[in-house]
């Protein structure tokens, strides 16, 4: 028996010693496959994050150690991240790409892209406004919490509250940050502070058992079985504790630290205005455009396809009996009639989150003969949370869970009803659920077979790209039969044209917000609300904006090589499966995909 257990014994150390060897393989040097390398980087990073974590899948594996904790923002931490990418840039180029399958190369190009543009882009790594009213880590943290914290049971709760009493640390990362930025002269437009300013004030002007936070916790603690009402009032009084002195606190000091840089805040400018601006606005394009095309090229694009655009609506409105005005301004009349308004009642807000249901299960039902592949993963449609709605975008999408726990989620402001023209509502759904962003991003986290890099890694031209092409392409297929939803398609087309004018025009031209602000109306015909809005968001947010009609134009370019080169051979289905196929990808690595397709169709 001992021999037995000398054996065993002998069996398990060298078992633990080789799993030793593999981890310290894995974890510390370069690993002996790719493939381990491409898994590692994406474990090292979600370490780093543990909201992504909830985001993708909440507490896996039953683990909720993620659930429990806010990421770190300090400046340490973010250089030491730098530092991170920078290594795995270079150990990943230490492969032989050429020795590597088709698909471990595709995988090599997409994370090459990724981590090489982030490594040229680490000397502006804080010329960004973390804090802005757009979308400010001061409002997301609360939006993870209200809309992606899984509440299933008294443990999540715990995680919850767990995770509330961190804002004070995590505020005062932010607050180092802002003081760093300030030394450096990096400072946002004066709208950014004013409005952060009053978002966060507004927030915690509330009592704490009102506040979302509260609130939010609370109807979904009630929805849990198998917890008395002790219990719950034990729970929510912790939370409510935590918000009074944790949360509300850290707001404060935030907001101290915004009142005084109001005092040095005195214009609305673009980022040509910061220390090396031009330079960070050429990298800021590269990386949300995933092009080398310069911002003065795609400010000749933008006013080249407005002029187009414009015509096309002119000629529509013109043959529906809309002949007098500017094209905005005959928009801007044609939204206000009766036909195209929801009452602004709490009964017209749900008939217009269950109109856009109904457009979504429309055409949901109908793309089979255009589609080989279709998300299992659902979307459903929500208003944005009140108290983002005022200075949130019309609307926009959030990703479900890895694990299918959770919907893709389609959000619609509905701040003001009159706001919303039904003209434009089947070309906003479809953009932003299917066969947009929702039908994209689900079938990407459901790719298997792939480093999982490659199911969430987002790039932004492609995916907005998509979006956009997915509303020209509900029109090709019929879902827009009406000469007004397609008068709403036409808008939304001018509207990301304009981008590409407004965006290089702030940023690179030194156009004045108020300068931009007048052209998107008048092009547009969009609320000055709306389009208020979307101005701002351009100058937190620079070159984002490009990612749209630039994705959309390669796809629409494409589809056209395809169809010249195959002729009769076209398959539109065949052609959205390569698109689609291997999940998010710089354009560049997209244009290769499908050049390699029309390569083994002629070779038959």
């Amino acid at each position: 028996m001992k021999k037995v257990l000398k054996i065993i014994g002998g069996l398990l150390l060298v078992l633990v010693l080789g799993a030793g060897l593999w981890i310290a393989n894995v974890g510390w040097y370069k690993p002996y496959s790719i493939d381990l390398f491409f898994n590692r980087v994406f474990v090292r990073f979600l370490f780093q994050n543990p909201e992504l974590v909830t985001s993708l899948v909440p507490h896996p594996l039953g683990i909720r150690y993620f659930d429990r904790r806010l990421a770190d923002g300090s400046v340490a931490t973010q250089l030491r991240q730098a530092a991170f990418v920078r290594s795995e840039r270079d150990v990943l180029r230490s492969y032989d790409r050429a020795a590597l399958s088709e698909g471990q190369q595709l995988s090599y190009d997409v994370l090459d892209f990724f981590l090489n543009t982030t490594v040229e882009g680490e000397a502006f790594q804080f010329h960004d406004y973390p804090v802005n009213p757009t979308a400010g880590v001061q409002s997301e943290l609360v939006s993870l919490m209200l809309g992606q914290h899984p509440v299933d049971s008294v443990a999540d709760v715990d995680s919850y509250n767990a995770r509330l009493s961190q804002f004070g640390t995590r505020f005062e990362q932010i607050i180092e940050g802002q003081k760093l930025r300030e030394s450096r002269g990096l400072l946002p437009p004066k709208f950014v502070v004013e409005k952060s300013l009053k978002q966060m004030q507004d927030f915690i002007a509330k009592a704490p058992n009102e506040n979302p936070l509260y609130t939010g916790l609370k109807d979904k603690l009630a929805k849990l079985e198998g917890v008395d009402d002790a219990k719950r009032a034990a729970l929510l009084a912790r939370t409510e504790t935590i918000i009074q002195g944790t949360v509300y606190s850290a707001f404060g000091r935030l907001i101290e630290t915004f009142e005084e840089l109001q005092t040095k805040v005195t214009a609305n400018n673009g980022v040509w205005a910061l220390p090396d601006g031009d330079a960070f606005y050429a990298w800021s394009v590269k990386q949300q455009t995933t092009s080398n095309l310069t911002p003065n090229e795609i400010h000749e694009i933008g006013l080249a396809e407005v002029a187009r655009i414009e015509a096309e609506m002119n000629a529509l409105l013109t043959e529906n009996g809309y002949k007098d005005g500017s094209v905005g301004s005959r928009v801007v009349a044609l939204g206000q009639e009766p036909r195209f308004r929801y009452p602004d009642t709490a009964d017209g807000r749900q008939q217009c989150l269950d109109d856009f249901q109904k457009i979504i299960d429309e055409i949901d039902q109908g793309l089979a003969p255009t589609f080989a592949v279709r998300p299992k993963l659902g979307v459903k449609v929500q208003a944005i949370p009140a108290f983002k709605e005022a200075s949130a975008p019309g609307a926009y999408y959030e990703p479900g869970a890895l694990d299918g726990s959770r919907p893709g989620v389609f959000f619609v402001n509905l701040r003001k009803l009159d706001e919303v023209d039904k003209f434009g509502m089947r070309t906003l759904a479809y953009h932003e659920a299917i066969p947009g962003h929702h039908f994209q991003i689900a079938i990407a986290q459901e790719i298997k077979g792939v480093p999982i890099f490659r199911n969430v890694l987002p790039f932004n031209a492609y995916a907005e790209g998509w979006a956009l092409y997915s509303e020209r392409l509900a029109w090709e297929l019929g879902f827009e039969k009406d000469p007004f939803d397609n008068l709403g398609r036409l808008q939304a087309e001018m509207f990301r044209a304009v981008r590409l004018v407004v965006d290089t025009g702030m940023h690179k031209k030194r156009w004045t917000r108020e300068q931009a602000l007048a052209y998107l109306i008048d092009k547009t015909g969009m609320g000055e609300i709306d389009a208020t809005a979307e101005i701002e968001r351009y100058l937190v947010w620079p070159g984002q904006a490009l990612g749209y009609k630039l994705g959309m134009l390669k796809i629409l370019e494409l589809r056209e090589r395809a169809k010249a080169q195959l002729g009769e051979r076209f398959d539109l289905k065949e052609f959205h499966q390569v698109v689609l196929g291997s999940g998010s990808l710089p354009l560049p690595v997209l244009e290769a995909q499908v050049s390699a397709w029309l390569a083994k169709k002629a070779a038959g």
